[in-house]
């Protein structure tokens, strides 16, 4: 049996994209499709084969590679991090990595998850390898640049997202004048930019003094692992922005995957929303 390439799909577009990207480059590709997370549209995108495993299986994941025949593999979409502190039940193998490890951050449990694999004879490769044409580049991508208030959020959303970063505990910050309304944590970037809206909107009518626009900043780790948990924005975030009153976006150029693409920009453009990569 010729080699194949593995797909650890998760959530959203991202392992669609992926899927039909590498399918274009001629690979044959077996996805492991997450019950909990992906989406039953993977079926449709003409994989050599799909198989559903449920979060906490990775032993069943590394044996179905082998018989497979995969030796390198791509991780592509999200896991939510609270997933892994659910109802779900690990198997030996995967309680026996989360019971090593110090912490239980994204870099921690899907570093030590990379390495399991690794040592299984299964390497991970970036998981934007298929993708390059959709990472951001620098500049400003819309029409409208950001203004002098905007700027000036932009410059400290980037400090603060860099602190948190680097502590693996989030990659977005919300801004409102200099002060920072929602960090995200477990929660993922959309809900962090729904709850930065709904406390704005619980300010509406009072006498705070800050303006209701929001400034979004998503930033790449420091040492940002492109095998896993990639920066990506989508139209659907865009969206999210539009309805919670944020007015401009700044993401990691090189670093940060628009993942619809020019719709991303387009759907900027209608909402008045200005996006800069840096």
């Amino acid at each position: 049996m010729p080699e194949r390439l593995g797909l650890i799909a998760g959530n959203g577009r991202f392992p669609l994209l992926v899927l039909d990207a590498a399918r274009t480059s001629g690979a044959d590709v077996v996805v492991a499709a997450i019950k909990e997370e992906t989406s039953p549209e993977i079926e449709q995108h003409g994989a050599a084969a799909v198989h559903w495993l449920s979060l906490g299986e990775l032993s069943k994941l590394i044996d179905t590679f082998h018989r497979e025949n995969v030796s390198r593999a791509v991780m592509a979409g999200q896991v939510k991090h609270k997933q892994i502190f659910s109802s779900i039940r690990p198997d030996w193998r995967l309680a026996k990595l989360l019971l090593s490890l110090r912490s239980r951050n994204t870099d921690a449990l899907i570093g030590a998850v990379a390495k399991v694999l690794a040592d299984e004879g299964i390497t991970l490769i970036d998981s934007t390898s298929f993708l390059q044409p959709l990472l951001a580049r620098a500049g400003v991508l819309t029409r409208r640049a950001p203004d002098e208030g905007e700027r000036r959020d932009i410059a400290y959303g980037r400090e603060v997202a860099g602190d948190l970063s680097r502590y693996d505990i989030g990659q977005t910050v919300v801004v409102a004048e200099g002060a920072c309304v929602a960090v995200e944590a477990m929660e993922g970037t959309d809900a962090t930019i729904r709850r930065a809206g709904e406390i704005m909107a619980s300010l509406h009518g009072t006498a705070s003094t800050l303006s209701r626009r929001l400034t979004v900043v998503k930033v790449a780790k420091p040492e940002q692992d492109m095998r896993f948990d990639v920066p990506v924005v989508g139209v659907a975030t865009i969206e999210m922005m539009r309805d919670s009153g944020a007015t401009c976006l700044a993401i990691a150029a090189g670093k940060c995957l628009l993942i619809d693409g020019e719709q991303v920009i387009a759907a900027a453009e209608d909402a008045g929303i200005t996006i800069v990569a840096d």
